[in-house]
């Protein structure tokens, strides 16, 4: 590589995250600059090293290129020093706080790199701010307080500059004391300011939320803890750097009582210790485990990864607590044998003995946070059901079978209760015994396949007495209700089907209106059970034409009506039917029913205001067993209607039940709760929730929602500013999207990731992202999405500097775009994605010094694009034509366009100040430069 190539690698693997990777790039790249004799580059590789190995976990290593570089500094001073002495001053700060944390390290040493960054400081005409907070700390590292709070005071009373740290930092410093000395309130005084600004350094906000969860929680600032905890967690756990704070964080869930949750933390983080950055993180998280582990049942394990000798495997909770606490205390005995206090014996023995304190805090963003509220009392009231204490045995029938008619269930079974008791071992008369068996199915209130052969069997009892009465208009009844259960089961099927026909052929004949209604209604349900919808539709509308007899009946009918349509797709109709089903549900208090109705009208509602109304009703009456699907069909139709800020409730709630029945569903619901999270800005929330559901939907084998709740973790991720996590799930997905059927998908996720990597200035890797999305595209004969993939891939390349791939692809994107027929037939989307194609182009063959053949590319670009209403691309394209105008010689062609463009944009705007600047210097060219000043003068610019 040449020398240039090298430099081009140190400004790459700069724009890299902290971490193995970078660390790696970056110890090649010195080795290299060694090689080559470039002092240079060999001096600001490791200036970048030092920065690296303290943000990606190894600060150890921190200590020998910090070291090279200030010998290097005094040894033998050269004019590119100059440039780092401020970022050689800061390094300093780095050595202090890295130094304390390693007991081999004498005090000794650490106070004297302080005196020489002290010297330095005053010697460069710096304030001695950073100075005293550095001795601060190592006062407060030794328990040393009276000398701690006297430097705390100097270096709050010293003037800030540029060698303080940032306006997060500093003040985290400030809140861990503050609340050290039992202060709690001042520090999140102090904190609330500096969380309302704009904070940009890497180790903020997250420093100052770690440092403010004690002093919010000793203050009753228990949402923002939890907050603060949710917040700093998710920026933290993915740096090896940070494992001192993660211990915080551990040490959070086990004082607010979510064991499980800072168990997960420490199997998620125990192999750090492997590799800890250094002692004092180690130690403080072996502490924060091992109380961490003391409140985990003891039955549980904790699966531990090899390390050198160790191999692989569960380990006893108990067990793995006392050896960290083991680990934790010889570390700490070892920091004060340097240090000559107990203070870190002490410090380390308040972790170890953490314990839940006061109510437990809910940290969980997928469950609910309060009691869910009670439901309003309905408009039409039904009265508890009386069974009186002298009924006669045909009374007590009586009563459940009006009670089974209205859909009472506890009703029905307070009646037999009270029937079984009172006659249950009396001979009664065969039609009361016929009655009897008769209403054994009615007991039944869920209808799975166990319970579902209890109500076959007590059918064909209560058939069979009927038979033997003899009441056949009773026995085809009951028939019919047999038929309608073997439907259910496609090993019965034909015996079912058969028995309902036959049924409604005697009804029809010898039973009264409402008896035939009921006929054709089992006969409806006997059908859709069966999936044979065309010929439930029409036994249900037979049933319905009678049904209005008896409004019970009339509410069931309507809504098994509502069912077919649904299954029919007929949405309309559904809609309709579900409002009318509604009414009479409503009119007759059938919450149950009710409850069906509004959700069917919701599913079909036009408006999702609408749907959002059918839903509240449907809140208010469900049944406890209907509350579950109620809450999620309210959460969607929230969603719907852009109001996914309201639909977290309902699918919070919709967990919590879930998780409360024992479901399996909850994955799903979590799915659809982090996209209402995410739908209503709540990021965090969002990615800590869909987290969560990706696990689940992959213990479920749901490969396909597991896929795509990952696609939407990376877009909170990537909204989140978290690229590497983004990235990182995309690129799984591409893999796991091969098939053919997925070729779609698999372009959109590529393309998405070159996005991102585009946004961050990573172009090079950005081009090949978009090259595999447009391959991806052409395989799923998918052309304006792969001219818009070749288009972003052309561009990476040009951002990138490589030109000769650039220019190589200009055939390729030109055979995509030639891929349509031209105007006027073509699409809107065709005639932007060609031509912005073609401005990508002209981009790279001006770069050429092509002039001529990016105009030629440019020609009539811009008035296609007004075509379609693409005004600011237009514009783009029209200041792109001015420049290359400019720079060909024509300012006369270049003059008219420009003022042209200037006065179609906002006054102000970015491209207004750059068509300001190029119609400037046409005037210029023109040899008008009176005019030109004047320009730009009116529009505040100065010469560039």
């Amino acid at each position: 590589m040449t020398n240039d190539d090298l430099w081009r690698v140190l400004h790459e693997v700069h724009n890299m995250p902290y971490g193995a990777g970078q660390t790696a790039a970056l110890e090649q790249l010195i080795r290299r600059a060694e090689a080559g004799d470039d002092r240079h580059l060999a001096f600001a590789a490791r200036m970048q090293a030092t920065t690296s190995y303290v943000y990606g976990g190894e600060p150890a290593k921190s200590f020998v290129t910090f070291s090279w570089c200030l010998a290097e500094f005094d040894r033998d001073p050269q004019p590119y020093h100059q440039r780092y002495t401020h970022q050689l001053l800061w390094h300093f700060k780095y050595m202090v706080n890295a130094m304390l944390k390693f007991p081999e390290l004498p005090l000794d040493r650490t106070r004297a790199v302080l005196d020489d960054m002290e010297r330095r400081y005053r010697d460069s005409g710096h304030t001695l701010q950073a100075v005293h907070k550095h001795r601060y700390l190592v006062a407060d590292h030794v328990g040393a307080h009276d000398e701690a709070a006297e430097w705390y005071r100097r270096w709050l009373t010293t003037p800030r500059d540029a060698l303080s740290d940032c306006a997060g930092c500093d003040p985290t410093t400030q809140v861990r004391h503050l609340t050290e000395v039992d202060r709690p309130d001042e520090a999140v005084a102090l904190a609330e300011p500096v969380l309302s600004g704009r904070l940009n350094c890497t180790e903020q906000p997250q420093g100052i939320l770690t440092a403010l969860l004690p002093a919010y929680l000793r203050t009753g600032r228990r949402d923002a803890a939890r907050d603060a905890h949710r917040e700093a967690y998710r920026r933290l756990r993915a740096n090896l750097s940070d494992l001192w704070d993660v211990a915080d964080h551990v040490e959070f869930c086990t004082v607010t009582g979510n064991e499980a949750r800072a168990l997960e933390l420490v199997e998620r983080h125990l192999d750090w210790l492997d590799r800890a950055p250094t002692p004092a993180a180690a130690m403080h998280f072996a502490a924060a485990a091992s109380a961490a582990l003391r409140q985990a049942p003891g039955e549980l394990t904790v699966h531990r990864r090899a390390f050198g000798d160790r191999p692989a495997g569960e380990v006893p909770v108990g067990d793995l607590a006392d050896e960290l606490a083991d680990t934790a205390t010889g570390l700490a005995a070892r920091f004060d044998a340097r240090n000559g206090t107990s203070h870190q014996s002490v410090t380390i023995g308040k972790r170890i003995a953490a314990r839940p304190e006061g109510e437990p805090l809910p940290l969980s963003a997928s469950l609910r946070r309060r009691p869910a509220p009670r439901a309003a009392t309905p408009a039409i009231r039904r009265e508890p059901v009386q069974v009186p204490a002298g009924a006669a045995a045909e009374e007590l029938l009586d009563l459940a079978e009006e009670c089974w008619r209205t859909h009472r269930h506890e009703g029905l079974l307070a009646a037999l209760r009270a029937y079984d008791e009172r006659f249950g071992g009396t001979i009664q008369p065969p039609t009361v015994v016929a009655r009897r068996l008769e209403l054994r199915a009615a007991e039944v209130d869920e209808m799975v396949d166990e319970v579902r052969a209890e109500a076959v069997a007590a059918n064909r009892r209560a058939l069979a007495a009927w038979r033997e009465v003899p009441d056949p208009l009773r026995a085809q009844v009951v028939a019919g209700r047999l038929g309608v259960l073997l439907c259910m089961s496609d090993a019965d099927a034909a015996e079912g089907l058969t028995l309902v026909r036959a049924s409604v052929d005697y009804l029809d004949k010898h039973g009264d209106q409402r008896e035939r209604a009921a006929a054709h209604d089992r006969l409806a349900l006997a059908y859709l059970h069966r999936e044979r919808w065309t010929e439930a539709l029409a036994a249900v509308e037979r049933a319905a034409a009678e049904a209005d007899v008896d409004p019970w009946l009339a509410a069931r009918t309507a809504m098994h009506r509502v069912h077919v349509l649904e299954r029919l797709e007929q949405g309309e109709e559904a809609r309709e039917a579900a409002d009318r089903a509604r009414r009479l549900a409503r009119s007759l208090g059938a919450d149950d029913m009710l409850t069906f109705a509004c959700l069917a009208y919701a599913r079909w509602a036009d408006d999702p205001a609408d749907a959002v109304c059918a839903c509240d009703e449907a809140l208010l009456v469900a049944p406890a067993d209907a509350r579950l699907v109620v809450r999620v069909s309210r959460g969607q139709a929230l969603v719907a209607a852009g109001r996914a800020a309201d639909a977290i409730e309902d699918f919070a709630e919709a967990v919590t039940l879930c998780v409360e029945q024992g479901a399996d569903g909850d994955a799903f619901l979590r799915w659809e709760l982090a996209n209402a999270y995410r739908a209503a800005g709540r990021l965090s929330e969002a990615a800590e929730v869909a987290e969560e559901a990706v696990i689940g939907l992959d213990r479920l084998g749901a490969q396909a929602e597991a896929d795509r709740c990952r696609h939407l973790l990376a877009g909170v991720y990537e909204g989140l500013g978290e690229t590497d996590s983004a990235l990182e799930l995309l690129d799984r997905l591409a893999e796991s999207l091969d098939g053919p059927d997925n070729l779609p998908y698999r372009g959109e996720v590529l393309e998405q990731a070159g996005g991102i990597l585009y946004q961050v200035d990573r172009d090079a890797v950005a081009a090949a992202r978009f090259a595999a999305a447009a391959t991806a595209y052409r395989l799923a004969e998918l052309p304006v999405d792969e001219l818009r993939a070749r288009r972003r891939q052309l561009l990476a390349l040009f951002w990138a500097n490589d030109l000769p791939a650039a220019a190589a692809l200009i055939d390729v994107v030109d055979e995509a775009a030639a891929a349509f027929a031209g105007p006027p037939e073509e699409p809107a989307v065709v005639t932007y994605e060609r031509s912005l194609a073609a401005e990508a182009v002209a981009r790279v063959l001006a770069v050429e010094e092509r002039l001529v053949a990016a105009l030629d590319r440019l020609d009539g670009v811009a008035g296609r694009l007004r075509s379609i209403e693409a005004f600011g691309e237009a514009a783009q394209v029209d200041l792109l034509t001015g420049e290359l105008l400019l720079r060909d010689d024509r300012p006369a062609e270049a003059e008219p366009l420009l003022r042209r463009v200037l006065n179609g944009l906002p006054t102000g705007s970015r491209p207004a100040t750059e068509a300001t600047w190029l119609l400037a210097k046409a005037l210029d060219d023109l040899g008008r430069p009176d005019e030109a000043a004047q320009l730009r003068t009116q529009n505040n610019l100065h010469n560039p």
